[in-house]
């Protein structure tokens, strides 16, 4: 598996563990465990777009290695 990759499906499950945690945390009215989550889902984001633009890049030198006959 790409980094890439791995970067995109941990940021996924990041996001999605922070948006678990804020709504637990909105509707218990525990701040601190609110204000963790959207810190967690604001890192997850980051990871995901990580993960995207290193597949980009990966897909850009794949195009070149293929265009200059090197598979």
């Amino acid at each position: 598996m790409r980094s890439s990759t791995k970067d995109t499906t941990k940021g996924a499950l990041h996001e999605a563990k922070g948006k678990v945690k804020e709504s637990i945390g909105s509707a218990f009215r525990n701040v601190s465990l609110e204000a963790e989550g959207k810190g967690e889902k604001v890192a997850g984001k980051v990871q995901k777009n990580i993960g995207k633009a290193e597949k980009n890049i990966e897909d850009d030198l794949d195009v070149e290695r293929n265009r200059k006959g090197r598979i």
